[in-house]
């Protein structure tokens, strides 16, 4: 390693929808400083998370792997420590570590677990697991749905504690719980801005950050457990978008052309509880959710100036982006795990240090792509990596993206060219999705059993899927 390597800052969220951005021409959210971000760095218009599921999805991005070669689809966990990650190669190049928020590598404690720990299961406890993967320091974080379990603490729920509202906050919670009938009605949260879990998170990033002695360049992965639901924003990002006027997506429920796509999408309607879904719940929960984005955003600029009061600016690469999308009512489903573009698709941004000319990147990018990024900043070596890392296209020496982009979910693929997005079910090697984003963007149509179209899918499924399912 040489001196004067730069520095990176990872900013990962939780169910960022790809379009709720006011540089991606949002015309309602406030996102000023993400806007700032892609003004004087890169918005990778086009990119597909490796799976529309947490877990899965962010254990691709520490790998740089697809989820059949961890063997990982669904939040299941743990993952198998032996992968090989990016966060150790940057370790092994003499940088300096640190996640804090959300990782997601392993599940819940065990009933053996809980019982050893007298009924309360710190789950500081995991944290030697989350070390071995490539990080010196972590603080890590949950979904607010854990919260609710009496028997577990977090540094949150601790921290809820001491100042006495860890209780109302846990009934708030429970009365969204997930899968009850209200499980996607929006609310404004008990707390205060300034100890929504977001905020928190922020304020242990700049601590962490203020309080380096180490002159070794680092990795800090800032890991927001929002916008994921629940739909529960803070009181005063919930005032401003109180009366905002919210544009209702295209709500058009697409019918399963087979019976095996027809179980998945059975699944999904019943997970977003589409019978008790109507505009005035839709319209509610995206106004909850924008001030979710917007807290994110405010607590990011915040984090942004301690590196620029400290000169950092100047070293640091800043990278955004999210483990998956969410629908927020388009084709009448909440949430994700499916392959439209409002769940595969994700917002990022990448800015050099020091800034660059702002531009858009159409080009076709995954999410392994981020983690070849990472390991190519550091000088670091990655092998098994599937990524390709996107600093000639930062630096535009490079203008042009993959062929295809690839996804799973359980037994379906999904593979997206410029033109087509294909999924098949790989167990009964089913076609089950066939969208000409050209002719089709919304995909409103699915061209999968219309005449016409059998030698794109075979050509597709035969040969590019099949080539993307080895390994």
């Amino acid at each position: 390693m040489t001196n004067g390597d730069p520095n990176i800052l990872f900013i990962f969220s939780d169910q960022h929808r790809h379009d709720v951005l006011g540089c991606a021409g949002h015309p309602v959210v406030e996102t000023p400083h993400l806007d700032r971000l892609a003004a004087e760095g890169v918005r990778f218009t086009e990119t597909w998370c490796q799976s529309p599921i947490c877990q899965p999805s962010r254990a691709s991005v520490i790998t740089g792997q697809y989820t059949h070669q961890f063997n990982m689809f669904s939040n299941t966990g743990p993952l198998d420590r032996a992968q090989p990650t990016v966060m150790r190669a940057l370790q092994a190049r003499g940088y300096e570590t640190a996640t804090i928020g959300k990782t997601h590598y392993h599940g819940m404690p065990t009933a053996e677990q809980v019982e050893e720990s007298d009924g309360s299961f710190d789950m500081r406890g995991f944290a030697p697991f989350v070390q071995d993967f490539g990080w010196d320091y972590v603080l890590e974080e949950y979904d607010r749905y854990v919260h609710v379990n009496r028997k577990v603490r977090t540094p949150y729920t601790d921290h809820l504690a001491d100042h006495g509202v860890l209780d109302p906050y846990r009934d708030m919670i429970k009365s969204v719980f997930r899968l009850t009938p209200d499980h996607w009605r929006a609310r404004t949260s008990v707390l205060p801005q300034e100890l929504d879990l977001s905020y928190f998170l922020a304020d242990r990033a700049i601590d962490w950050l203020e309080g380096r002695t180490s002159d070794k360049p680092f990795l800090l992965m800032l890991g927001f457990v929002q916008p994921h639901v629940p739909l529960i924003d803070d009181p005063v990002w919930a005032e401003y978008y109180r009366d905002a006027d919210i544009e209702l997506p295209d709500q058009t429920v697409i019918d399963a052309p087979n019976a095996v796509w027809g179980e998945h999408i059975d699944y999904l309607k019943g997970h977003s509880q589409v019978q008790v879904m109507d505009d005035a719940l839709v319209r509610e929960g995206i106004r909850h959710y924008l001030g979710m984005v917007s807290l994110i955003d405010q607590r990011i600029g915040d984090v942004i100036r301690v590196l620029e009061d400290s000169g950092e600016i100047e070293n640091t690469w800043i990278i955004y982006s999210c483990d998956h999308g969410e629908m927020l009512g388009e084709h009448h489903l909440w949430a994700k795990q499916n392959f439209y573009r409002g769940s595969a698709k994700v917002p990022l941004i990448i800015r050099p240090p020091g800034g660059t000319a702002g531009h858009l990147d159409a080009g076709l990018t995954e999410l392994t792509d981020v983690t070849a990024t990472l390991a190519d900043i550091g000088g670091a070596s990655l092998p098994t990596c599937r990524g390709q890392s996107l600093l000639p296209r930062v630096a535009g020496s490079v203008r042009s993206g993959r062929e295809h982009v690839f996804s799973r979910i359980r037994s379906y693929a999904a593979l997206r060219g410029e033109r087509y997005r294909l999924t098949v079910d790989v167990e009964s090697d089913t076609p089950c999705e066939l969208f000409d984003l050209v002719d089709d963007p919304g995909e409103l149509r699915n061209l999968v059993n219309e005449p016409g179209h059998g030698g794109q899918i075979k050509e597709l499924k035969n040969t590019v899927l099949a080539e993307h399912l080895t390994g």
